[in-house]
């Protein structure tokens, strides 16, 4: 993979997911023949498929941990809303939108590429899902969202019928999934990574600093947050997010949840086949100069100690030859958060 240009990520931080920027005129992009728009669209395509090809290995590997499946497909979906100003029209001319809903892309063996899905098919009515029927407004994400709520609400274990756009011709094609994890997995901007639940977000900037096995440990700790439902945890018990997350009675509870992610992705990494030391050589290059500031430090344990605690699960997840392995750590995603991260945690 190519280093992610300064001019592809100023899009990316524009144009994608949920970033308010998106309904701005992008004035400053080069932008200014057909030649540019494709290089930057393509560019942005790729590394989205490069999220979601780690993100679609971690959930099939892992399905048996995930009490909350859907019918895995293969399918990235993108949306016409989510392009604003001036890329707007350029979105629709180039990945040849005819419906509010298109293939992105097709992972490769996956049953959407088995069925016969393209990139840029454009998609009428997913099994019961009749795409012109969902909610959704110019420079928001909201129909991207109901799309993925939709599609992941369909039978597990049920033949799906799929009507799309090819080229304005259409297509029919009968995609027969497998069980996955509940979670999609998509590029957002710069080194945010989060997770809501549902979906996993990992910015541009890793694809451009790490490789794809480093970049894994980055979607494995945010995939174990959604297996371990943190975000309903932390939220039953009333911890308030943003600048106050680093403060009062929240620290611990974030701490807690930041320790158990790390020690979940071990075996999501493990079970996907990764490297398992590929998560300290990323935190002993991401936490010099990553980790630090003072909100980050008090919501989340020192970086020195996350690789400690990596190498010592590490040590016991490589005595276990059997795939896929169910870690104790999953019995704690039925239980109210203590704040016990002390515990969990092995010091540097």
């Amino acid at each position: 993979m190519k280093p992610v240009s300064s001019a592809f990520r100023r899009l990316a931080h524009a144009c994608r997911r949920g970033f308010p920027a998106i309904v701005l005129p992008l004035l400053f992009l080069p932008l200014s023949t057909r030649a540019d728009d494709a290089a930057l669209f393509e560019g942005v395509r790729a590394a989205d498929m490069r999220i979601a090809a780690i993100g679609w290995r971690l959930a099939v590997a892992n399905a048996r941990l995930c009490d909350r499946t859907e019918p895995g497909t293969g399918m990235q979906l993108h949306v016409l809303d989510q392009y604003g100003g001036p890329q707007r029209e350029a979105a629709a001319r180039h990945f040849g939108f005819a419906t509010p809903v298109a293939v992105e892309g097709v992972l490769p063996g996956s049953p959407a590429e088995q069925a016969g899905l393209r990139a840029d098919d454009s998609l009428v009515r997913v099994g019961s899902v009749e795409i012109a029927k969902l909610p959704g407004k110019a420079g928001k994400a909201d129909r991207l969202d109901a799309a993925h709520l939709a599609i992941a609400a369909l039978p597990v274990d049920a033949s799906i019928e799929v009507d799309a756009l090819r080229a304005g011709r259409p297509v029919h094609v009968t995609i027969r999934p497998i069980r996955t994890c509940n979670s999609r997995f998509e590029m957002t901007d710069d080194f945010n990574a989060a997770s809501t639940g549902t979906a996993v977000q990992v910015g541009a900037g890793f694809l451009e600093d790490y490789p794809d096995e480093q970049i894994a440990v980055v979607v494995a700790h945010e995939f174990a947050h959604n297996i371990l439902r943190h975000r309903d945890r932390l939220i039953a018990r009333g911890v308030d997010y943003g600048l106050l997350s680093g403060f009062g009675a929240n620290v611990k509870y974030f701490r807690q949840t930041e320790v158990q992610a790390d020690l979940l992705s071990v075996y999501l990494l493990a079970n996907a086949g990764y490297p398992l030391r590929a998560t300290t050589a990323f935190w002993k290059r991401f936490g010099p100069s990553k980790a630090g500031g003072i909100l980050r430090s008090r919501s989340h344990p020192a970086w020195r100690d996350r690789v400690a605690t990596f190498e010592a699960e590490i040590a016991k997840a490589e005595t276990i030859s059997a795939r896929p392995v169910v870690p104790p750590i999953l019995g704690e995603r039925d239980k109210p958060l203590d704040g016990d991260w002390q515990s969990i945690l092995v010091r540097n």
